[in-house]
């Protein structure tokens, strides 16, 4: 795994005379990708996004979780792995004594010391049950882990909607605002219409059965009325997280490398 700071000490090294070709070539080898047989890890993404590549627990087997895992720690780089169960965690605990499981978002997470300055602003995460709350946490995760800040403001939905209000001056100081909700999905529509900033509303698939699994609240996001919300799919927490970790770090384009992601 290489970030954009990896590859400029190699190449500088390598202009500087400190590293000769064949110990530069060496260090890239793995460059763009890495082939583990069952698996081809991305080392190329970090120096075209600003991030390194999001490992998925869910599917895959223990084994190949295990070594995608023990790639990305001998290489020294960042790891973010999502909708990992205790199971996932057990497969690859040992590899290292600073990966940390977090059970309600269900990610796995390896940061390299001094990760994690504050940056300027912040992203608020806004749930309407407590239900709600590990998709939530799983976005809340995943905007800290790309280096922002984050609010959460936990089970403040429209069956008590003065809960709302009550946090709404906390949630209009952020940049954005990731809204999380199941049931008939009503939540984002209001805060869109409460606040200033970007709204990314993800539906949840809690409810009863004319919910369909998320698909209730899905279809009543994508049609409301307030201008200034973007919908990610069902239970798509990290996908909410990332695209407003972007907003709030003012990526807005893609050769803009140096101002965002972790360094």
């Amino acid at each position: 795994m290489i970030d954009r700071h990896m590859l400029q000490d190699i190449l500088n090294s390598y202009r500087d005379g400190r590293t000769d070709l064949a110990q530069a070539l060496e260090q890239l080898r793995d460059f763009p990708y890495k082939d583990l047989g069952f698996a081809t890890v991305d080392t190329h993404r970090h120096v075209r996004t600003g991030h390194p590549e999001v490992v998925m627990c869910q599917g895959k087997r223990p084994e190949h979780l295990r070594g995608i895992v023990a790639h990305v720690v001998e290489s020294g780089a960042e790891l973010l792995a999502t909708r990992a169960d205790a199971a996932c965690f057990e497969a690859v605990r040992d590899l290292s004594s600073r990966l940390r499981y977090d059970p309600v978002s269900q990610t796995i997470a390896l940061q390299r010391e001094g990760h994690g300055v504050p940056r300027a602003g912040c992203i608020s995460v806004v749930t309407a049950g407590t239900s709600d709350v590990p998709v939530a946490e799983e976005a809340a995760v995943t905007a800290e882990f790309f280096g922002s800040n984050v609010a959460r403001s936990y089970d403040v939905g429209v069956a008590g909607i003065h809960r709302l209000f009550a946090r709404i001056d906390t949630i209009r100081k952020a940049r954005v605002v990731v809204v999380v909700a199941g049931m008939e999905g009503a939540l984002p529509s209001v805060v869109g219409g409460l606040v200033g900033v970007p709204v990314v509303a993800v539906p949840t698939s809690v409810g009863y059965g004319a919910s369909f699994g998320g698909l209730a609240a899905l279809l009543s996001m994508l049609c409301g009325c307030a201008p200034g919300v973007s919908v990610v799919n069902i239970d798509n927490g990290f996908g909410a997280g990332y695209i407003a970790s972007m907003i709030n770090n003012g990526v807005v384009d893609a050769g803009d490398v140096d101002s965002r992601g972790p360094a």
